[in-house]
């Protein structure tokens, strides 16, 4: 397992530097970067997060976090709510749940104008996405992250992944290709 106390300090000193928070020697790629880590270490990952963005907040840097699986449960509660989805699957089976599901969150109609408007109302330097393995099959990384590009281009964003990321691949929970994936940085390849 991961030293996590190790990983976070060092994200820190990745995070605080002025050239991250400026988004230079990015060679014009989009300011996005992705933090795998083992998805056995979940519940302490979600603890690490909260204190690093503690840490960055003491530190005078302001962090947003988008949290997929919690901004998913909120759109599905505003359309409905959750006891209607779970109906649906009761009445009309896994598939129709999983269509209804993915209607409900389509992710151009409803999931990035949702985080276009945090983030618009947001003055944060840096954004977490987070939620990212709760959220799988509903939501795939890649096509979050496809997305994601237009609507969280002011500021760097850390994407939290269970799983593994050599620069090309994202593989969720290390053992499933979700697909290739190559706008975004493996922050543990940047210079603390």
């Amino acid at each position: 397992m991961e030293n996590l106390s190790k990983k976070f300090d060092r994200l820190f000193k990745v995070i605080s530097k002025p050239g991250f928070l400026n988004k230079e020697s990015l060679g014009g790629e989009i300011p996005f970067f992705i933090s795998p880590y083992n998805a056995k270490q979940e519940i302490q990952v979600r603890e690490s997060i909260g204190l690093l963005k503690n840490k960055l907040s003491n530190h005078g840097i302001e962090v947003l976090e988008i949290n997929l699986f919690e901004l998913s449960c909120e759109l599905l509660e505003a359309n409905g709510g959750l006891e209607r989805m779970y109906m649906v699957e009761r009445a009309k089976g896994s598939q129709k749940f999983l269509r209804a599901l993915q209607s409900a969150l389509n992710i151009h109609e409803v999931l990035l104008p949702k985080i276009r408007e945090i983030i618009e109302s947001s003055n944060s330097q840096v954004y977490f996405l987070t939620g990212i393995g709760l959220v799988f099959p509903f939501i795939r990384s890649h096509n979050i992250l496809n997305n994601l590009q237009s609507v969280a281009k002011e500021s760097p964003t850390v994407a939290f992944f269970p799983g593994d990321y050599n620069g090309h691949t994202l593989n969720l929970f290390g053992l499933l290709k979700d697909d290739n994936y190559y706008r975004a940085f493996n922050i543990e390849k940047i210079e603390a």
